[in-house]
């Protein structure tokens, strides 16, 4: 805007015009631009800036999901493979592949043999791993799964591990009408005649487990070793559990009593606890295959593979 001051413009009418000079620009452009042009602009500002930072929060959020997909796949492949096997057993291609190893090199998580150019868990994947170890408490892991068996069947259950004097228990739970069996935590169950011995017996080959069958073998009466294989007792029990990877019994160690044991694994997939649910033998089945004995079974499951044990592989 031009002011012609020797025209005899009035000096009162100053302020006013000078105060309008910096709105012009605003002016010109409003005229310029259609109101509702104007109004979506500025709404659509805020979603335009959240965009690429959602955008950007989604991709960091696949990128960490890829990076442990190759970390796992390595883990289940027996913590070395090679570029080409890693990558078909992810489902990636080797080149999105590698470029997470690289990542993962640097931080130390994944490392290469240059001899073979295999890739294997580094340094500080096994730090990882043997942080969650000490952690992997099987008596612990196992609380969940007492409550579940109690609750759902109304049985009386327990997990035991094997002590210097034999298979002791280690935690025990009761229905709301227990069945009075002279047992409790700290109670120790004999290796042949209970269902939870005879899964020690059956999966641990160690030369104190089966010293003390024998022992126990000795000093059974006629009753209890009629129902025993009579050419290979202990063998044959053996193999029975080897064969059923669980132990029931009716009668046997309780007079009245029956229970079905399945084992908990460790992640090398060594016998660390047995799993038992037991009740009175005219309303309890102790079939491996029945409602009972494939809930027992299950929740061993589930106490072994939170302490890293791997089902499908069998280690």
């Amino acid at each position: 805007m031009r002011v012609n001051l020797d025209a005899g413009c009035p000096t009162a009418a100053l302020p006013s015009i000078f105060q309008l000079w910096p709105n012009l620009p605003a002016l010109a452009n409003t005229t310029a631009m259609p109101a509702s042009r104007s109004r979506s602009a500025a709404s659509e500002t805020p979603a335009d800036a959240a965009a690429p930072r959602a955008r950007e929060r989604r991709q960091r959020v696949q990128s960490a999901v890829t990076g442990m997909a190759v970390l796992k796949g390595l883990a289940r492949l027996g913590g070395r493979a090679s570029l080409t096997a890693l990558a078909a057993h992810i489902d990636e291609s080797p080149a999105k592949v590698h470029r997470y190893l690289v990542s993962l090199l640097e931080e130390g998580l994944v490392a290469q043999e240059s001899g073979t150019q295999q890739y294997h868990l580094g340094y500080e994947a096994l730090q990882i791993g043997m942080a969650a170890m000490r952690q992997a408490d099987p008596i612990r892991l196992a609380e969940a799964s007492l409550v579940r068996l109690r609750e759902t069947l109304e049985v009386t259950c327990f997990v035991a591990v094997m002590g210097n004097k034999g298979p002791t228990i280690m935690r025990f739970e009761e229905p709301g009408l227990p069945v009075t069996v002279n047992v409790r935590a700290g109670s120790v169950m004999p290796l042949l005649w209970s269902a939870t011995g005879r899964v020690f017996l059956g999966l641990l080959d160690e030369t104190r487990v089966q010293e003390q069958a024998k022992e126990e073998l000795a000093q059974a009466g006629a009753a209890r070793l009629a129902s025993l294989d009579r050419d290979d007792p202990i063998g044959a029990l053996r193999r029975a559990v080897q064969a059923d990877d669980c132990a029931w019994v009716r009668d046997t160690n309780l007079t009245g009593i029956s229970a079905v044991a399945a084992p908990v694994r460790d992640y090398t997939g060594r016998v660390c606890a047995v799993l038992t649910a037991l009740g009175a033998t005219g309303g309890f089945d102790p079939a491996i295959d029945g409602p009972i004995g494939t809930a027992v079974r299950h929740e061993a499951r589930v106490i072994s593979a939170a302490l890293g044990f791997n089902q499908e592989a069998g280690r």
